[in-house]
């Protein structure tokens, strides 16, 4: 069917790359699909698109040979079950704060007898693979958000979820509601071992643990700390970054090595 490389990579010990898409565009959805990542999600919690566009940046996402997951805006069973349904591999979803919460966010996901999707993969079927209903189970991601205190107070239960497959930190809101103070690659040593907890139970139940940041140098302290799959910045992000970078360049007067891969 798939096979789903994120559990490939992090099976062989290896770092999911995960691009994040804020903007509803499925161009620039594909041109990032086209590039080195391993995964791309599409942000419908804090990215600016709906479902009528999310639909066609998955598409996208498939046609330029990724694989699309969609972070959901809240705890919706049936927007998982249509995001899913339209060919998403994986769901992301936020505040996932209890064991309670997580199992129906899980069983959102997974057919009977391991939850409760309802039958009806539409376009999945079509697009990836006509034995869709029978590998489904296996092979669609579930991470679950750790992004509070009373996340932290249950993490080992959360963890313990079955068919639970990851757990993500929203560094954000993580430290705002720890320590009163958003932010992300936060270097305070109590944050720091916040996050060395989180990795350390994601192991212990064989989770995949991942975490959002926002520079490469953050991304390999992450990685060198047990996260096996992380998001560097955005898509605005990237934007904004690359626009200031040749624009300081242009205007010093000094040139840097000609890029690579223009679109014209």
């Amino acid at each position: 069917m798939f096979p789903n490389r994120i559990k490939q990579i992090a099976q062989e010990g290896g770092t999911v790359l995960n691009g994040w898409l804020h903007i509803p565009s499925t161009w620039s959805a594909e041109i990032l699909a086209r590039q080195d990542w391993d995964s791309l999600v599409i942000d419908m919690q804090h990215g600016m698109m709906g479902l009528d566009s999310a639909i066609p940046m998955i598409q996208a996402i498939q046609l330029g040979g990724n694989l699309p997951m969609v972070r959901v805006p809240w705890h919706d069973p049936g927007l998982m079950m249509r995001l899913l349904d339209v060919g998403a591999l994986g769901i992301i979803c936020p505040m996932v704060n209890t064991a309670d919460q997580c199992a129906a966010f899980v069983g959102a996901c997974r057919y009977p007898p391991l939850g409760y999707r309802s039958l009806g993969p539409t376009r999945a079927r079509v697009a990836i693979s006509e034995n869709y209903l029978h590998e489904a189970n296996e092979q669609i991601l579930t991470f679950a958000m750790i992004e509070t205190a009373q996340a932290m107070r249950n993490l080992e239960a959360i963890c313990a979820t079955p068919g639970l497959d990851a757990i993500y930190v929203g560094p954000g809101d993580l430290r705002l509601t720890l320590f009163g103070k958003g932010g992300i690659d936060v270097e305070e040593e109590a944050f720091l071992e916040v996050l060395e907890r989180i990795v350390r139970v994601a192991k212990q139940h064989q989770l995949i643990a991942g975490i959002h940041t926002g520079s490469a140098a953050y991304a390999q302290k992450m990685m060198a700390m047990g996260f096996q799959f992380i998001t560097l910045l955005s898509d605005g992000n990237l934007l904004a970054s690359a626009s200031s970078a040749i624009l300081a360049e242009t205007r010093s007067g000094k040139s840097g090595p000609a890029g690579k891969g223009q679109i014209y």
